[in-house]
C-alpha cells in the first residue's frame, strides 16, 4: 500500500510539474508581445506578428487569446494601411482578420472582446466605399458592438469604439468630437477599475484615449 500511495504521489507531482511548465512556456511566448500589443509597428512588422500568434494558437489549439491577439494585429495593419489611403487592401487584410477571430471565437463563443474586434473588421470593410457598404457592414459593426455590451457592459473598449464612432463621424451625420472625448475620457475611468481576467487578456486601450485626450488641451 505504501508503495502505492508513493507511486500515486509521484505521478501526481509529475503531471502538476508538467502542467506548470506548459503554462510557463506559453506565456513567456505569449507575454513580450502581448506587452508590446499596443505599439505602432509597420504593416510588415503587424504581418509578422499576427503570424507569430497564430503560430502559437495552431500549437496550443485550445486557447482563444493567440488567435485574438493574431486579429488584433491584422486589424491595426488594416488600420496603418488606412492612414496610407491604400483602401483597396482593406478587403483581404479583413478577409485574414476574420479567419483568426473566428478560431478564436470557435474556442470562446461568448466573449465580449472577441465582438469588439468583429465591430472592427466590419468598420474596417465600410472603410472600402463608406455610402455603398453602411447599410450593411455598418449596421453589422454595430450588432457586434451591441452584443459585446450585453456580454460585458463595462468593457473599457466598446467604450473606446464607441468614443471612436464619436469623434471621426462628422457631425451632419450624428459626430461630435466633444461626445467622444467625453467617451475616452470615460475609457480611462473604467480602465481604472476593469478586472482583467489573466495576465494575458485584453487590456488595450489606455494609449489611444490618453492620446485623443492629450491633443485637446
Amino acid at each position: 500500500m505504501k508503495t502505492l500511495k508513493n507511486t500515486i504521489t509521484a505521478i501526481a507531482i509529475l503531471a502538476t510539474s508538467t502542467l506548470a511548465f506548459a503554462q510557463t512556456a506559453y506565456e513567456k511566448a505569449m507575454l513580450p508581445k502581448v506587452k508590446t500589443i499596443e505599439i505602432p509597428k509597420k504593416i510588415e512588422e503587424y504581418t509578422a506578428e499576427a503570424n507569430d500568434f497564430a503560430r502559437i494558437g495552431d500549437k496550443e489549439k485550445t486557447l482563444w487569446q493567440p488567435y485574438y491577439y493574431a486579429a488584433f494585429s491584422t486589424i491595426h495593419k488594416g488600420r496603418a494601411l488606412m492612414q496610407q489611403n491604400k483602401l483597396n487592401e482593406l478587403d483581404d487584410v479583413a478577409k485574414e482578420a476574420q479567419n483568426y477571430l473566428d478560431k478564436a471565437k470557435a474556442i470562446s463563443p461568448n466573449n465580449a472582446e472577441i465582438f469588439i474586434l468583429q465591430k472592427m473588421i466590419h468598420g474596417m470593410k465600410m472603410m472600402v466605399n463608406p455610402m455603398e457598404r453602411w447599410q450593411t457592414e455598418g449596421a453589422a459593426a454595430q450588432e457586434a458592438l451591441s452584443t459585446a455590451k450585453k456580454l460585458d457592459p463595462e468593457n473599457p473598449r466598446i467604450t473606446i469604439l464607441e468614443a471612436e464612432d464619436f469623434y471621426f463621424t462628422p457631425e451632419q451625420f450624428g459626430g461630435s468630437k466633444t461626445k467622444g472625448l467625453e467617451l475616452f475620457k470615460k475609457a480611462l475611468e473604467q480602465l481604472n477599475t476593469y478586472k482583467v481576467k489573466g495576465n494575458l487578456d485584453p487590456n488595450w486601450g489606455r494609449g489611444e484615449a490618453e492620446y485623443f485626450l492629450k491633443e485637446q488641451k
